[in-house]
């Protein structure tokens, strides 16, 4: 049996001001798994409009994964998400469609920097941007690879978002590269052999 194919979506905040940035580790490991799979910049497609799109040069089969970013902010990412999902699946044979899965990669703020959580669906926990694409998709069954950024000790939220919205240390990011991204491309692999 092919491989299952994958649309792997990254939410974040769009921009230079936001890149690297704890809040937007989804957007940065989609980046680092684009390098790790040799595949071409992340560019705009007409067809994918609200993100930026990534797959293999030659010919689907050579990779079950289309990477996209989205490049609206954490709080309105449900719309160009759903977008990107109805046209990934157009492009899709009829057997592949009913094989498909959406995965989401996004910050997670309660594991540790490091760690790498799959949650399949229920509550966003407080996650603005998971709530989103529940009330667009009208559903909350989609993968989730929730990057742990750590969090502050404090609960107070203005130290809390101004910690999400700090850029990486040089420590954090090589965290990023050596550990988060292994353990994600282990998901993705195991995501894309399920029957």
């Amino acid at each position: 049996m092919s491989p299952r194919k994958l649309l792997v979506c990254s939410i974040g905040n769009p921009g230079s001001a936001y890149r690297n940035t704890r809040h937007s580790a989804g957007h940065s490991i989609l980046e680092l798994l684009q390098s790790s799979l040799s595949f071409p910049p992340l560019s705009s497609e007409r067809q994918f409009s609200g993100g930026l799109v990534s797959r293999p040069l030659y010919d689907s089969t050579t990779s079950p994964y289309t990477l996209f970013q989205s490049q609206s902010y954490m709080n309105l990412s449900g719309k160009p998400v759903k977008s990107a999902w109805q046209t990934f699946l157009k492009e899709l044979l009829p057997d592949e469609q009913e094989r498909a899965l959406l995965v989401v990669l996004h910050d997670e703020l309660e594991k540790p920097l490091g760690q790498v959580k799959l949650k399949k669906t229920g509550s966003p926990q407080g996650h603005n941007g998971i709530t989103s694409i529940i009330a667009t998709l009208n559903t909350k069954d989609f993968m989730r690879l929730g990057v742990g950024i750590g969090r502050p000790e404090s609960r107070d939220s203005d130290t809390v978002a101004k910690y999400v919205l700090g850029k990486f240390t040089s420590y954090e990011r090589d965290v990023l590269e050596k550990q988060s991204l292994d353990k994600v491309v282990v998901h993705l692999k195991q995501l894309s052999k399920l029957p």
